[in-house]
C-alpha cells in the first residue's frame, strides 16, 4: 500500500498535487447541501406531510424559524468536527466518516416527505455537514509548505469559487426537480452528489498531505492561556460577524418568501422564488476574481486595506443589501409589485458584501490559529455562522402571535434587520482597532 505524506514538500512552488481532488469534493458537496437547501423553506411551507400522506405544511414563520435553526445546528457541528479531527482522527478520517453519514441525511429526507423524516435528515446533515466544514477547509492550508505558501489566498478564493459553483447549479436544478417531480427526486439527487463527493476526495488520499492529529497536545493548547486568549481576540471580531450571518442567511428564507410575492418575468422568463437565490453563487463566481485582481489593489492604493477594514466595509454595504430589501417589502405591502429586478440589486450589494466578509474572514481564521487548532479554530469561525441563525430563528419563533400573525409585520420584519446592522457595522469600526493580528502556518508557529 503506498504510504501517506504527512509533510509539504519543502521546495515545491506550484500547487500541491491534491488541491484538485479537495476543489472537486467541495463543488459536489456543496451542489448537494445547497441544492437540499434551496427547496427547504419551500418543501416545508407546500409538500410537508403527516404520516397518511396528507398535507400538514408548516405556516411562513415556522418555516423560517426552523430553517434558520437547521442552519444553526450545520454551523455548531463543526465543533464536535473538529475536537474529533485535530484531537483524534486527523482530517481525512473524519472527513470521510462524516461524509457517510451526511450521504445518509439526503436519502431519510428523499425517503419520508413527513416532520419525522425531516428531523432524522436534517439532524444527519447537520452532523456531515457541519462536521467535514472546519476539517476540510483546514485541509486546504495543511498541504502548503514554505515554497509555495503565498499561493493560499488565492486557493481560498478558487476554494470559495467551487462552493459557489456547486451552489448555483444545485439552486437552479434542484427547485426545477422539486417542482417538476417532487421532493423525492429533489432530495435524492443532492444524496447523490455527495455520494460523488466523497468518491473523489477518497481518490485523492495519497496526494494529501495528512497532518496527524494533535491528541492530548490539541486539547492542552486549546485550554492553555495562549489557547484561550486567541479564541477570546478571534471572539472579539466573530461576535458581528454573526450579525452579518443572520442576515445574509435570509436570502433562504425571507427573501424567497418575498420573492414568492414579485413580478419574476425576466425577459420573457418566469423564474420560481427559491431559484432566484442562484442569483449569489453566480455573482460570487463574478466578483471574487474581480474583488482579488481590480477592486482590493484599487482601494489599497487609496487606503491601507486590512483584513479588518475589507470586513468593515462588507458589512456596511450589507446596510444598504437590507435596506433595498426593505424598501421592496414596503411597496408589495402597499399593493405594488416590484419586479425582481430590485431584489436581483440587492443581491449584488449583499453578494459584494459576501467577498469582503466571508472569504476575508476564512483566510483571516486560518492565519490566526496555532498549528495544532487549525481545525478547531475554522469552526470557531463557522460557529459565528451558527449564531447568527440562531438569533434568526430565535426572533422567528418569538415575533409569533398565538393567532398566526406575526408582531413584525411585512417591511418592519427587513427594517429591524436593517437598523440591527447598521448599529452592528458602527460598533465593529469602534472596537475592531483594538485587535491585534498574529499569523501562524502548518509546519511555522511562529
Amino acid at each position: 500500500m503506498k504510504p501517506y505524506k504527512h509533510e509539504p514538500e519543502p521546495n515545491l512552488t506550484s500547487l500541491p498535487t491534491g488541491i484538485p481532488y479537495i476543489i472537486a469534493n467541495e463543488a459536489a458537496e456543496r451542489f448537494s447541501y445547497y441544492g437540499m437547501r434551496a427547496i427547504l423553506v419551500v418543501f416545508m411551507t407546500q409538500y410537508l406531510t403527516d404520516s397518511t400522506g396528507v398535507a400538514a405544511v408548516m405556516s411562513e414563520q415556522e418555516a423560517q424559524g426552523y430553517f434558520h435553526l437547521f442552519v444553526s445546528a450545520v454551523y455548531f457541528m463543526p465543533i464536535l468536527g473538529a475536537l474529533v479531527s485535530d484531537g483524534l482522527l486527523g482530517k481525512y478520517r473524519t472527513i470521510i466518516l462524516l461524509s457517510l453519514v451526511y450521504c445518509l441525511g439526503h436519502f431519510a429526507l428523499a425517503l419520508d416527505n413527513t416532520r419525522m423524516g425531516l428531523l432524522l435528515g436534517q439532524s444527519l446533515i447537520a452532523l456531515g455537514a457541519g462536521g467535514i466544514k472546519p476539517c476540510v477547509s483546514a485541509h486546504v492550508g495543511d498541504q502548503f509548505g514554505p515554497a509555495n505558501r503565498h499561493l493560499i489566498g488565492n486557493v481560498f478564493s478558487w476554494f470559495y469559487f467551487a462552493i459557489n459553483f456547486g451552489a448555483f447549479a444545485a439552486m437552479l436544478i434542484i427547485p426545477w426537480l422539486l417542482d417538476r417531480y417532487g421532493p423525492s427526486l429533489a432530495f435524492g439527487i443532492p444524496g447523490l452528489l455527495m455520494l460523488i463527493a466523497t468518491l473523489a476526495f477518497w481518490s485523492g488520499r495519497y496526494q494529501f498531505v495528512h497532518i496527524k492529529p494533535a491528541g492530548m497536545t490539541f486539547i492542552k493548547e486549546m485550554f492553555s492561556q495562549f489557547g484561550m486568549a486567541t479564541l477570546g481576540k478571534l471572539a472579539s471580531v466573530y461576535a458581528f460577524i454573526a450579525i452579518f450571518w443572520a442576515l445574509f442567511e435570509q436570502i433562504g428564507s425571507s427573501w424567497i418568501l418575498q420573492a414568492q410575492k414579485m413580478d419574476r418575468v425576466i425577459l420573457g422568463i418566469e423564474f420560481l422564488p427559491s431559484q432566484i437565490q442562484a442569483t449569489n453563487p453566480l455573482l460570487i463566481m463574478l466578483l471574487t476574481p474581480l474583488f482579488t485582481y481590480v477592486v482590493y489593489p484599487r482601494l489599497n492604493n487609496l487606503l491601507a486595506l486590512t483584513d479588518v477594514k475589507k470586513m468593515a466595509i462588507g458589512l456596511f454595504l450589507t446596510v444598504i443589501a437590507f435596506a433595498i430589501a426593505s424598501t421592496i417589502q414596503m411597496q408589495l405591502d402597499r399593493g405594488s409589485i416590484p419586479n425582481i429586478i430590485w431584489q436581483l440589486i440587492a443581491y449584488l450589494i449583499l453578494t459584494s458584501a459576501e467577498v469582503m466578509v466571508s472569504i476575508t474572514c476564512l483566510e483571516f481564521s486560518y492565519h490566526q490559529a496555532p498549528k495544532t487548532m487549525k481545525s478547531f479554530v475554522m469552526a470557531f469561525y463557522l460557529l459565528s455562522i451558527a449564531t447568527g441563525n440562531l438569533f434568526t430563528s430565535a426572533v422567528n419563533f418569538f415575533i409569533q402571535n398565538p393567532d398566526g400573525t406575526s408582531k413584525l409585520q411585512g417591511a418592519s420584519y427587513f427594517w429591524f434587520f436593517t437598523i440591527l446592522m447598521l448599529i452592528t457595522t458602527i460598533l465593529f469600526l469602534w472596537t475592531s482597532s483594538h485587535f491585534r493580528k498574529y499569523n501562524y502556518f502548518p509546519n511555522n508557529d511562529g
